[in-house]
């Protein structure tokens, strides 16, 4: 479903949460989504780029072959922005795993990834699929990219676009697998608000998405 739809009530996406695969966010008064990074299949993902904190331990993110996550450019020649993409894609990474794993409560991973109200907003998204006892599979590419950063540095906007023509759903009992409905948009843009903690990890504070928004 889409994370938190600008044009879609929350008891529309409810109902359609085990449809579409766009990821859910919230919390504050801010909006945002998550994603970025390298191709994210079967492996492990690098725990920490050049422009993350040395000092910094990233938990480690694996995703099954069944579903990929695949970041198209999510590199800057800027090392801040590059920081907020790296860790926004980890954040985006963790939550599928999360779902994945029909783990409710987001994990370990999601937690390093999210503030306080960005995992209670995220729990509600993963729960949506958990719920329905249904995993999610195929593949997703996340693209154009576009890190801004304000307050000295301290907080940033993360927008970027996925395609859902080739993920879908499937139930973990049955195995029956459903992709997005015919006449939907499978193009949806996200808007990711962030913040750096004390350890210098960007952390996702809420996200909204827009079906269709992507130009």
């Amino acid at each position: 479903m889409a994370r938190r739809a600008l044009t879609t009530t929350a008891a529309v996406l409810a109902t359609t949460a085990a449809l579409l695969l766009t990821a859910c966010g919230g919390g504050d008064d801010t909006s945002s989504d998550d994603i970025k990074g390298a191709d994210a299949g079967s492996g492990p993902s690098a725990s920490a780029s050049a422009s993350t904190p040395s000092g910094v331990k990233r938990p480690e993110v694996t995703l099954p072959s069944s579903f990929r996550l695949t970041f198209e450019n999510w590199t800057s020649s800027d090392p801040d922005k590059q920081a907020v993409l790296d860790d926004g894609k980890e954040q985006l990474r963790a939550g599928y795993a999360a779902i994945i794993a029909n783990e409710p409560d987001g994990g370990d991973a999601l937690a390093f990834y999210d503030t306080k109200a960005g995992l209670s907003a995220d729990r509600e998204w993963i729960k949506s699929y958990t719920g329905k006892n249904v995993t999610v599979i195929g593949e997703l590419p996340v693209f154009d990219p576009e890190a801004t950063l304000f307050a000295e540095k301290t907080k940033a906007q993360l927008r970027y676009c996925t395609d859902e023509s080739k993920a879908q759903t499937r139930n973990r009992k049955s195995g029956e697998v459903t992709g997005t409905p015919s006449g939907t948009d499978p193009h949806v843009a996200y808007v990711v608000t962030m913040q750096k903690n004390e350890q210098g990890v960007w952390q996702t504070v809420s996200t909204n998405s827009d079906r269709g928004g992507c130009s």
